[in-house]
Order: structure tokens, then sequence, then C-alpha cells
């Protein structure tokens, strides 16, 4: 069964989308708890939510009715499949076939952005999945950065929390 999935998610060059999860993978979990881009990226989260704020009145907590299922779901399942199909596949797919970069943004993680916004527009306000293009560029630019999933996923999940905590649609 592990063969199996691990074969599902290997990308043409044979790379698997988890960014080579090996032996390696404690340093590149160090690499990414040592950099400061990460805890610069961690930050914009509760920024964009004061801006959101100004717009959207504060309903701290999740409300009383919420399922312990649904807290999963925000906070783990979705940022993890979002992350594989998005950042894992879709990203990688995309990188090479468009290698341009435009300073810390390449053209794939800006393409792969907006489809991410039309995948959101599905079940959310409009002005709710463009809202989403920004976190999107950054979980693009982590997973660029670090070469894995595991910040992008760790990265969605904080966005998520802290988005549903305080403005609980």
């Amino acid at each position: 069964m592990v063969k199996t999935l691990d074969w599902l998610l290997t990308i043409y060059n044979g790379g698997s989308i988890w960014g080579k999860w090996e032996v390696n993978e404690g340093r590149r979990m160090k690499r990414i708890l040592v950099d400061w881009q990460f805890y610069l990226c961690l930050l914009l989260g509760p920024i964009s939510w004061s801006g959101i704020a100004y717009f959207q009145p504060l309903q701290i907590g999740f409300p009383a009715a919420i399922a312990w299922y649904q807290i999963v779901l925000i906070i783990l399942v979705y940022p993890l499949l979002e992350e594989i199909v998005f950042r894992g596949l879709l990203l990688e797919l995309l990188a090479k076939r468009f290698v341009q970069r435009y300073g810390l943004l390449s053209v794939a993680n800006l393409l792969t952005s907006l489809i991410f916004v039309l995948a959101h527009l599905i079940y959310s306000h409009w002005i709710w999945a463009l809202l989403v293009f920004f976190p999107s560029i950054v979980f693009g630019y982590l997973k660029e950065r670090h070469q894995s999933l595991l910040s992008p996923i760790v990265m969605h999940g904080f966005y998520n929390v802290g988005f549903f905590w305080l403005f609980w649609p």
C-alpha cells in the first residue's frame, strides 16, 4: 500500500511531492524552523486578519453548534488535500512548463494561485474566493523555497484556524 501511495505521489522526474521524504526530512524540518521567512509568512496571517476585520465584524470563536470533525477538516484535512493537489501536483507540473520568475514569484505560482481562487469560487462568495489568492502565493512561495509540502501545509492550517476562528462564515 505504501509503495502504491508513493508511486501515486511521484512527479515525472521521480521526486516525491513531499520533497523526497526520506531520512533527511529531519534536516529539512530544521531548515524550515530556523528560516526567518517562514516566520514572516506566519506573521502575515494576523496582519491580513486585522485588515479583514476592518471590513468584516469579528465573530471570535467557533460556534457552539460546530462539530469536532468540521474543525478537523478545516485545520488538517483541507490544508493537506489542497496542498497536495495545488502545490504538490499542479505547481510542480506548471513549474516545468513556465520557468519564468518575477523576483520572488514564479509564473507557475501565480497560475497555481489563480486556479486556487477558481476552485474556491465553487463554494465561497466571490470576495472570499478572491482573498485566497494572497495566502496561495505564500503557500506556493514556501513550497518553492523549502522544496517540501510541509511548510505550506502547516501555514495553510494556521491561516485556516485564524480565519475561521475570527470570521466563522
